[in-house]
């Protein structure tokens, strides 16, 4: 009787095994005929219409590499590179030639609001807004198809790698996609020096990432992580206001 029992539950087992295989390739699939054009990726980059849900990584969206759309984002990513690189070629003194090219790489007007230290490199620069009074340090590469939305007062250290794109894990499709996903740092966030935040993380207001951390899942408001993948080190008390200006 044990033994039948074991088989038959090894048999459901199978089933639902071969069941979720299924409903993974029907997702892939669905995924693979809803390419996002230029102008939705823009938009989308603008995370305005994404909540930033704690708990709830952001949804993965599928770009088909040989399409109209990924064509249309190629071009902007030639147009990014070229910015960059002569943003980086500027003297530091040169405030104004900064805010310029800092203007056109973002599609922001007033660039001066918040402060990107040079070097700086993104893969497309319109796929990342920053908010009032937030920093980021040198050296810095925000790989930002996806979208990165950056709080007010965030700090952003050296050598911080955003990364919203990547390709499908499985074989078959890896070189057909370009996969991408948001990243949103809520307002007064910490990150320390060379950490890592991978597609789809929200990290919540007024926590702290620690130098080196690499961050694959949500980060709660008022928390300190470290590490890879993060150990949460404690809790944070929220402050009963904020300093002014």
């Amino acid at each position: 009787q044990l033994r039948a029992f074991r088989n038959h539950t090894s048999t459901l087992d199978r089933r639902q095994l071969m069941q979720q295989r299924r409903s993974a390739r029907s997702c892939r699939r669905s995924c693979a005929r809803m390419p996002i054009s230029a102008s939705q990726w823009a938009s989308y980059g603008t995370l305005s219409a994404v909540p930033a849900s704690i708990g709830l990584m952001l949804p993965e969206r599928r770009i088909p590499t040989r399409s109209p759309e990924w064509g249309e984002l190629y071009r902007r990513v030639q147009v990014a590179m070229d910015l960059t690189s002569r943003l980086n070629a500027l003297p530091f003194s040169d405030v104004d030639s900064r805010h310029s090219l800092l203007s056109e790489l973002f599609g922001d007007p007033t660039p001066e609001k918040s402060f990107v230290h040079p070097p700086f490199y993104c893969t497309s620069g319109v796929g990342t807004r920053l908010g009032e009074r937030a920093s980021v340090g040198q050296a810095c590469s925000f790989l930002d198809l996806g979208g990165i939305s950056i709080g007010e007062r965030t700090m952003i250290s050296p050598k911080v790698t955003l990364i919203t794109e990547g390709h499908p894990i499985e074989p078959v499709d890896r070189y057909a996609f370009i996969t991408v996903a948001p990243i949103v740092i809520e307002a007064r966030v910490w990150v320390g020096a060379a950490a890592t935040i991978l597609p789809g993380v929200t990290i919540g207001h007024d926590s702290v990432i620690g130098a080196g951390a690499v961050i694959a899942k949500d980060v709660p408001p008022l928390t300190v992580v470290t590490g890879p993948g993060y150990v949460v080190r404690r809790q944070l008390e929220p402050a009963t206001e904020h300093e002014p200006s």
